[in-house]
């Protein structure tokens, strides 16, 4: 396992790693959407409107520099007055959703958590200004589990989980994220799960189908701009084309994501990676920095 130092300081490899990564493999930080509740995992009505979604996934962990040390999951699904951190060694599974077959409630994903590393993204964090807690009863939601039974089925990575702020303020987001650059130079993968649209009437709806499209051509046009501009219009974001019909007032947690992990980008570029229409919504994924070789 990876030993991460809390002060800030550079950490120490243990010498009987089995997969080690070198110290200048510099990890992407991703977007991801999540879909909705448990959909990779079920019958669908229609049928394979998520199979798109469900392949992208799969495949992302081809696409790594390297295989990641350990990987940090923003998720749509926690909020908290001060950013929160899961700091377990065996988080269990949080079932946060309802009305879906019995066998979605029956999923595992038994992968350890990494309380070092928890310990260092609160210190990094509270080195930034931001306040920050350890919760080591906090177990996955379904942001984590469900896309992560597809990315890295194995369950064999340590994985943590930071929650979002009550706060709802791209720029505290983006200063999070920004805090956490250093890990992706420690092998550590940044995840954001989300949605790039995600208002919940919207969905089935083929008025939705322009709405979605128009603020995912501005969202896409400011991921791949220059970091500063990207920086300014994603605090800005509420301002876009059809930005509130994507996400309504105080309910765009699913985009808060993106914020945070375009903050770990630093000066890296960002591109699309994928996007499907979905119950008559465009969504997308988006990566910054670096792929495989």
């Amino acid at each position: 396992m990876m030993a991460f130092s809390t002060t800030g300081e550079r950490p120490v490899q243990v010498k009987d790693q089995a997969k080690a990564v070198s110290s200048d493999v510099k990890m992407p930080t991703w977007f991801i959407p999540h879909g909705g509740g448990p959909c990779f995992f079920m019958e669908s009505n229609p049928p394979h409107v998520w199979d798109r979604m469900a392949a992208f996934l799969r495949g992302l962990a081809t696409t790594l520099p390297s295989p990641p040390k350990a990987i940090v999951v923003v998720s749509a699904h926690w909020l908290e007055s001060a950013f929160s951190v899961t700091s377990g060694e065996h988080p269990a599974l949080v079932f946060d959703y309802s009305g879906f077959p019995p066998h979605t409630y029956a999923l595992q994903y038994p992968a350890p958590g990494e309380p070092a590393l928890a310990a260092r993204i609160a210190a990094l964090l509270q080195a930034a200004g931001l306040p920050a807690q350890q919760d080591a009863s906090r177990g996955f939601d379904h942001g984590v589990f469900i896309p992560m039974l597809l990315m890295f089925p194995g369950a064999n990575i340590p994985v943590v989980q930071l929650s979002l702020s009550t706060t709802l303020d791209p720029t505290l987001h983006l200063a999070a994220g920004r805090a956490l650059q250093s890990l992706r130079e420690e092998g550590v993968l940044i995840i954001g799960s989300g949605m790039s649209y995600h208002n919940m009437r919207g969905y089935g709806d083929p008025r939705s189908g322009p709405i979605s499209d128009e603020f995912d051509a501005w969202l896409t046009g400011t991921v791949q701009a220059a970091p500063l501009e990207r920086q300014q219009s994603l605090i800005d974001w509420a301002q876009a084309p059809s930005a509130r019909l994507s996400h309504p007032p105080r309910a765009e947690e699913h985009l808060l994501p993106l914020m945070v992990v375009a903050g770990a980008a630093g000066q890296d570029p960002g591109e699309k990676v994928f996007s499907d229409r979905v119950m008559e919504t465009t969504l997308s994924a988006f990566r910054f920095g670096r792929t495989a070789d």
